[in-house]
């Protein structure tokens, strides 16, 4: 990647985090961080071991586009987790989140890798990433089934959350079998705002797009083991990262049942990720786990303590992605 963009996702990140950390209410900030003592360091670590499971999913996408497996990688997979961590960082600090994570691993992979595979395996694995959520959330449907009192409000909620998964299912499985570039273009061709600059993109770029297509619908059909590993990293990742919560809940109430934290966590990204177009996903995030955790029983202040420990978690990773593209921005100066 070119110093000029380096230098731009850079600054654009500074600028975001400084506001969202202009936001703070710093003297909560201190008793939250006295309260949870360790067990702060310990989600910071957490996050560490988590992001080897996204690396892992998004370096076997790029081993399976390789013409020769039996050639090495061109980078190492060290080199792969530092992109990872700063394109989530970006994708944090990012309204509509992707806008601003994978751009950036594009740009960085590509002189690497040549655009259209550093271009295919992105989208892969954002749309690998997004399909375990769809799952995930699946899942949750039926522990909560399993392990929850059914009210008509609940009863309510896990059917539409069931529909909405099963369409988006449905939707990334033909996005496997046929490639999603090409419609992904044609849907923003369509919209307000960007028509005007999606479909001179469509026409310039048509036979690129088309090709991506193809990558993207070969891994699905040549490379099955392939698709399923890496779909399992995604989903192990959900699993694991209730652990986060359960780590937090722990100080406040020792026996916190883990399925809860997971059914905590499920409710949660649901309902940020249906607020994607928020920076930091502010308020869809702190609401989430206000609702979820006093649905169980757990009380306002419980959520309220979780939501800001998992704040400043995602504010100390996103500080730490923007660091990793300054240091590449160091490196290609060197």
């Amino acid at each position: 990647m070119s110093r000029k963009y380096q230098n731009g996702f850079f600054l654009f990140g500074i600028v975001v985090l400084t506001i969202m950390l202009s936001r703070l209410d710093y003297a909560e900030v201190w008793r939250g961080l006295c309260h949870a003592g360790y067990w702060f360091p310990a989600v910071l670590f957490l996050w560490a071991f988590l992001y080897v499971f996204n690396t892992a999913a998004w370096w076997i996408i790029i081993w399976s586009q390789q013409a020769d497996s039996s050639q090495p990688m061109p980078f190492s997979f060290g080199w792969l987790y530092k992109i990872t961590i700063s394109g989530f960082a970006l994708n944090y600090a990012t309204p509509a989140g992707l806008m601003g994570g994978e751009p950036y691993r594009i740009m960085s992979l590509a002189p690497k890798t040549g655009t259209e595979r550093a271009t295919s395996s992105v989208i892969l694995y954002a749309m690998t990433h997004i399909f375990s959520h769809f799952w995930f959330w699946a899942i949750s449907i039926v522990l909560c089934l399993l392990t929850q009192a059914m009210t008509p409000f609940l009863a309510i909620v896990l059917l539409s959350a069931a529909v909405f998964c099963a369409l988006g299912i449905w939707f990334f499985i033909a996005g496997y079998r046929k490639g999603l570039a090409v419609r992904a273009m044609n849907i923003l061709s369509h919209l307000p705002f960007l028509k005007k600059w999606a479909m001179p993109f469509i026409e310039r770029h048509c036979e690129q797009l088309q090709q991506i297509d193809r990558q993207i619908a070969a891994l699905h059909r040549q490379s099955p083991r392939t698709f399923i590993t890496a779909v399992s990293l995604e989903l192990a990742c959900r699993m694991v990262s209730a652990l986060e919560i359960f780590f937090i809940l722990h100080i406040l109430m020792p026996g916190v049942n883990y399925i809860d934290c997971i059914l905590i966590l499920a409710f949660t990204s649901l309902l940020a990720n249906l607020l994607f177009f928020l920076p930091l996903q502010i308020g869809g995030r702190e609401g989430g786990f206000l609702l979820s955790i006093s649905a169980l029983g757990m009380g306002t202040s419980a959520g309220a303590f979780v939501a800001l420990i998992i704040r400043l978690r995602e504010l100390v990773w996103t500080f730490v992605g923007l660091l990793l593209i300054n240091l590449e921005r160091k490196n290609t100066r060197s």
